[in-house]
C-alpha cells in the first residue's frame, strides 16, 4: 500500500505510460477478434440447438457443455502448448483469440437458443405454413424479434469476455495484465506494484464499465416496455384514448 502514496513509484508509472498503453491496445484488439469469433460461433450453434435435428442439436450440448465445463485458462494453455510442441506454432495472441472466442462462443449459443425459444411456437408454425424453411424463418422473422432479448445478456458475455483476456497471463502474453507484471517485475521499474494495478484496474474500467451500463439500461428498457405493453393490452380504455 505504500507504494501508492509513493511519488516515485507513479513517476515511473508516467514515465512507461507507452508501455501500458500498448498493453491497453492489444487487450482491445484481442478482445475485439475474440468477440467476433464468439458471436460467429453463438450464432451457429444457437441455431444448431434450435434446428429440431438430433444430431445438429447434440453436437450443439457437446460443444456448449464441454466449453462450459472446463477451465478457460486450461483451454488457453492446451491449445498454444499443443499447437507449438507439434510444430505448428500460432503465437500467444492467436491462441488467447482463438481459446477466448470458443470459449464464450458457447456462452453466446446459449444465449441465442434462449432468445429464439422465447418467441411464441406459433410464429414458427405461422412461418412454415408460409414456405419459410428453417434459416429464412430465423432470418425475418425469429432473430429480429429475439434481438431485444438477445443484447443485454449477450452485452454482459461481451464484458466478461474482455475481462477474460487476463487470461493470457498464463502463457505470456502482451495484453494489459501481462504487461503490468512484466512492469511491476522489472529490473528497472520493480516497486511500483500499487500505481501500475491500479492503473490497469482503471483501464480495464473504462473498458467494461460503459457497457455493463449499457446492458443494464436495455434490460430495463425491455422490461419497461413489456409492462407497458401488458398494461395497454389490459385496459382496452387506454387504448382507445
Amino acid at each position: 500500500m505504500a507504494t501508492l502514496i509513493s511519488l516515485d513509484a507513479w513517476l515511473k508509472v508516467w514515465t512507461y505510460k507507452s508501455t501500458f498503453l500498448l498493453g491497453f491496445l492489444t487487450t482491445l484488439e484481442t478482445a475485439l477478434f475474440a468477440v467476433l469469433l464468439s458471436l460467429c460461433l453463438g450464432l451457429i450453434f444457437g441455431l444448431m440447438s434450435t434446428s429440431g435435428k438430433t444430431v445438429l442439436q447434440g453436437l450443439a450440448r457437446i460443444y456448449v457443455e464441454f466449453i462450459q465445463n472446463t477451465p478457460l485458462l486450461l483451454q488457453i494453455c492446451f491449445l498454444y502448448y499443443a499447437m507449438s510442441f507439434s510444430g505448428h506454432s500460432i503465437g500467444i495472441i492467436t491462441s488467447g483469440i482463438i481459446s477466448i472466442g470458443v470459449y464464450h462462443g458457447a456462452y453466446m449459443a446459449e444465449v441465442i437458443r434462449a432468445g429464439i425459444q422465447s418467441i411464441p411456437r406459433g410464429q414458427f408454425e405461422a412461418a412454415s405454413s408460409q414456405g419459410f424453411n428453417y434459416l429464412s424463418t430465423m432470418y425475418y422473422i425469429i432473430l429480429p424479434q429475439s434481438v431485444k432479448i438477445i443484447l443485454p445478456p449477450m452485452v454482459n458475455q461481451v464484458v466478461n469476455l474482455i475481462k477474460n483476456t487476463s487470461c493470457l497471463y498464463i502463457i505470456g502474453g502482451s495484453d494489459l495484465i501481462s504487461i503490468t507484471y512484466s512492469f511491476v517485475t522489472g529490473a528497472n521499474t520493480g516497486g511500483a506494484h500499487g500505481p501500475a494495478y491500479l492503473v490497469s484496474g482503471i483501464l480495464f474500467f473504462l473498458i467494461c464499465f460503459p457497457l455493463s451500463m449499457l446492458a443494464s439500461t436495455w434490460e430495463n428498457n425491455l422490461k419497461r416496455r413489456e409492462r407497458l405493453t401488458f398494461k395497454k393490452n389490459a385496459d382496452p380504455a387506454t387504448e382507445d384514448a
